[in-house]
């Protein structure tokens, strides 16, 4: 095997050392329609993908700029090569955080440069916005303090995944100056 992963789009990619060259929309937004939420514990389908596309709508409809929507659209863009690991286990695995710091800095370095401060915390509240309506309507259960309601009105339905991989590339056509 090695230590790349082969990638929808073919190209052989090195995980824990990522190059520019290796990163694809295309790739990340096919993986992550792909990847269900909560580790495959809410009642019905429902992927990253959409997870993502509905923390761009909310930065949309809150005002944010266009390059906080791409943030929020790319925020899990690094479980497009490494899957994920529940929060409560992730916080004891340092080593596993690291790598997916650097292979989702690589993402956003490659697609918007260096995230600001500001825009890196509005991106993150957004992620834990959706997390608490995503478990309040999956698992009628309050994760944690609310985060403020919601503008938009995502719909935590099952798609097909080419929908949501579709509407990801759509929202990238729009929102990436490259």
């Amino acid at each position: 095997m090695g230590d790349h992963i082969t990638t929808y789009s073919g190209i052989h990619m090195l995980p824990l050392a990522p190059r520019p060259e290796e990163i694809r929309i295309r790739d990340i937004a096919h993986a992550l329609s792909l990847m269900v939420r909560a580790n495959g514990h809410f009642p019905v389908f429902y992927s990253v993908g959409q997870h993502c596309i509905h923390c761009c709508e909310e930065a949309y409809e809150r005002g944010y700029s266009e390059r906080v929507q791409l943030a929020c659209l790319l925020h899990d863009a690094s479980e497009a090569y490494l899957a994920d690991i529940t929060r409560p286990v992730k916080q004891y695995l340092p080593q596993y955080r690291a790598i997916e710091k650097k292979l989702q800095d690589a993402v956003f370095q490659k697609y918007l440069g260096d995230l600001s401060e500001k825009e890196t915390e509005l991106w993150r509240e957004l992620d834990n916005t959706l997390l608490y309506y995503e478990f309040q309507h999956f698992m009628k259960e309050k994760l944690m303090e609310c985060r403020g309601e919601l503008k938009s009105t995502p719909v935590f339905d099952t798609e097909p995944f080419q929908t949501t991989e579709k509407k990801y590339l759509d929202w990238f056509e729009r929102l990436y100056k490259g």
